[in-house]
């Protein structure tokens, strides 16, 4: 199996919703479209980013299909396909229409804290139950556990449908030993906006962006140039756009990068609870900061 998965950006996209809580397929339409013509190289529905957790099975089914429609093939389509019950993530690949879904990108079983062992049989019964291209997606910070450096290689070397891995960790040392040990093919891509530049400086093959959702074009430009080994120029862009970064996750993911999608009139800002609503002073600080970017 040799799955020519994107190198470049990806985006984990968000999920609209409305007044009433409800998934909001304009806004879903209108996020697609604009990733589409700001260039990026692939989307990944139902990540953290698209509020997941709070998405039924149903809804979750109802978002990958209106993403799908959305893009009609114009963007490699990613799904988020995870969660800390093995058993109930095959059920899921059973009755899940993943009809033109390119990777399946799966993070690690989360609350439960299995051991290395218990990671590698998750992804091993995984592995062996579709014929989709698995990216691992390693995030302790949100699951409560992290997948080792030698778990990964392992998965890697053992399973050939398990390809990439999205790494969240910031744990450089455990990022480098990957990039110095993985097999050739198998593929490494940064999920933290801000560390990107020096990630894409070690090799990785690109990143899963949450800016990307709002400043396509400008983040793909940094990336282009970082695969590119233009690092003059992707420099430049990275320090113009660190200061938006870094405000949009002072009050949390995807908080954040909807309120600044609503701001570009793209969809509303509405959460989900737990999830709230930035701050009014935060909202100040993003609407001053995403002004000061469009005027350089």
């Amino acid at each position: 199996m040799n799955p020519r998965l994107p190198n470049g950006t990806g985006i984990a996209v968000v999920t609209p919703f409305d007044v009433q809580g409800n998934l909001d397929p304009v806004g879903i339409a209108s996020v697609m479209d604009h990733l589409v013509n700001g260039g990026v190289d692939f989307v990944v529905a139902l990540g953290t980013t698209g509020e997941t957790p709070t998405l039924s099975k149903e809804e979750r089914m109802q978002v990958l299909g209106l993403v799908r429609e959305q893009l009609a093939g114009r963007l490699p389509l990613w799904c988020g396909m995870g969660g800390n019950d093995t058993r109930e993530l095959l059920d899921q690949l059973k009755i899940f229409d993943l009809d033109g879904v390119d990777a399946l990108l799966s993070v690690t079983p989360y609350y439960n804290r299995p051991t290395q062992e218990g990671l590698y049989a998750h992804y091993r019964e995984l592995a062996l139950s579709t014929d989709k291209p698995i990216v691992l997606y390693n995030v302790p910070a949100r699951t409560g556990c992290s997948l080792s450096a030698e778990t990964t290689l392992r998965l890697a070397s053992d399973f050939p449908n398990i390809v990439a891995t999205k790494e969240a960790s910031g744990d450089w040392a455990q990022i480098m030993e990957i990039m110095r040990s993985k097999p050739t093919s198998f593929k490494v891509y940064s999920g933290d906006d801000a560390i990107s530049l020096p990630l894409l400086a070690l090799g990785l093959d690109g990143v899963i962006s949450v800016i990307g959702n709002a400043l396509p074009k400008q983040f793909s430009a940094l990336v282009g140039h970082a695969l590119n080994g233009d690092f003059h120029r992707a420099r430049q862009i990275h320090q113009d756009l660190l200061p938006i970064i870094t405000a949009v996750f002072r009050e949390g993911s995807p908080a954040g990068i909807k309120f600044l999608l609503q701001e570009m009139g793209l969809c509303k800002s509405y959460l989900r609870l737990p999830l709230v609503g930035i701050s009014s002073e935060l909202q100040q600080k993003l609407s001053f900061e995403i002004q000061a970017f469009k005027c350089q």
